[in-house]
């Protein structure tokens, strides 16, 4: 009798500690809950103009941290559930891990934003901002000039959002364009097609119809989505830059350096601090009060222009870009530099001459893109949170907003064979 319990022990503790049908489809309806109430608390806020104000703004915002934050768990539990599979990977464990602290960290920040909101909502509200919209000049009042600017920027958005759906579509349907390097290539091609999207659309409206407003949430939007993929390509420049250093610096480790798995952490990674750095610019931004009829000197709105518009004090909210501009930008500056001077130190011990050449060909015009892309973006970035003249670098915010994403394409790829052979390929397939 005793072997019999003893036999039958492990397996009744086995069935007891089993998760049941119940709880998966417990957890299951949880989970569509609240992605579903989530998603409609978004549509409903997005649809209505009515609803388009601050609290309404970091409703929706909850709203995604919420659907990212259960998300990062319950669709692998509910996989291990009706599997019966209780395993995960080492870097999908760190993937999640990342996950679960980044929207737990948004969404107490969201909520600790919230309440300050509705501090100063009923507190103090004769500081709150009467501006609902704001005024973007453009880069000319000249109504001769509109037309001829037009037809230019439409051209080098057609041409730059073009080249990189081309990139991106080689990449993902040619099996030889798989390497880490074309996977950066294709988020590159990505980032850059949402950084252009994000501000020569509403010009070229506002430029086509005459009118030169945008609403309050629409420059926070613009402010936020600017600087996600602003910093994203300046991440994914310099992941770049460290996958050509692994491949010429150190050859036979490269394969074990850039798997797939450190790659696709190091994108995640980057958009990650992309969307902390967006959330902190915005940050700087919300707590500012206008004055009626503001006119933003640009095209677009950036936090560096609104900063010289606002009509409280902004000596911390201008320090405090600063410390962003010198963090996020700096940082990728300094990565970039160590890595081609490694670079350039490989190469000037190569002993044949058409190697360096080929080398210095490929480097410097990629040195090239980021030195303009840096120093264009850092000079107005910094200039203007110092600065109150009126025009001062928006001819300059057009080479990084335009022509930088517009360059990429042929730079980075349109002068590789393995490009050229992918799109003969497919242009092939077509006819």
């Amino acid at each position: 009798m005793s072997l019999n319990s003893s036999s039958r022990s492990p397996q009744t503790i086995q069935n007891c500690s089993s998760p049941t049908p119940t709880t998966f489809g417990m957890f299951l309806s949880m989970y569509l809950d609240t992605v579903s109430g989530n998603l409609l608390s978004i549509l409903t806020i997005s649809s209505d103009s009515h609803l388009h104000t601050l609290l309404y703004f970091f409703l929706t915002n909850l709203s995604l941290a919420d659907i990212g934050f259960t998300s990062t768990t319950t669709p692998k539990m509910l996989n291990n559930i009706h599997t019966h599979r209780k395993i995960i990977s080492y870097v999908d464990c760190l993937i999640q891990l990342s996950l679960l602290n980044f929207f737990w960290m948004y969404g107490s920040l969201l909520l600790t934003t919230m309440a300050y909101d509705c501090c100063i909502r009923y507190i103090e509200p004769q500081n709150l901002s009467s501006v609902s919209e704001f005024l973007l000049l453009g880069l000319s009042e000249d109504p001769e000039l509109e037309p001829l600017l037009f037809g230019l920027f439409l051209s080098m958005y057609l041409i730059t959002v073009t080249g990189n759906l081309l990139i991106i579509l080689a990449v993902t349907s040619d099996w030889y364009l798989h390497p880490p390097m074309y996977f950066f290539l294709s988020n590159l091609s990505l980032a850059d097609i949402g950084f252009i999207s994000t501000t020569v659309p509403k010009m070229l409206v506002n430029s086509q119809t005459q009118r030169k407003s945008i609403t309050y949430v629409g420059c926070l939007t613009q402010v936020s989505f600017f600087n996600l993929f602003g910093s994203l390509n300046s991440l994914l420049l310099t992941t770049m830059a460290y996958d050509q250093f692994v491949a010429i610096c150190h050859p036979l480790h490269y394969i074990v350096i850039m798997n797939p798995h450190p790659c696709g952490l190091l994108v995640l990674i980057s958009f990650l601090i992309s969307l902390l750095e967006s959330q902190l610019h915005l940050s700087v931004v919300l707590p500012l009060s206008f004055c009626t009829d503001v006119e933003v000197p640009h095209f677009f709105c950036e936090a560096p222009q609104l900063l010289n518009l606002a009509c409280s004090d902004t000596s911390t909210n201008t320090i405090l870009l600063y410390c962003f501009g010198a963090i996020f930008g700096g940082v990728p500056v300094s990565g970039i530099l160590c890595s081609y001077t490694q670079i350039v130190s490989s190469i000037l011990r190569v002993l044949s001459s058409g190697g360096k050449y080929k080398a210095f060909s490929t480097c410097g015009s990629r040195l090239s893109v980021v030195c303009l892309f840096y120093g264009t973006g850092l000079g107005v970035y910094l200039s203007s949170a110092v600065s109150s003249s009126a025009r001062k670098g928006t001819v300059a915010s057009v080479m990084y907003t335009m022509v930088i994403p517009m360059l990429n394409p042929f730079i980075y790829s349109l002068r590789n064979r393995d490009i050229k052979r992918a799109l003969q390929r497919i242009l092939s397939r077509t006819t």
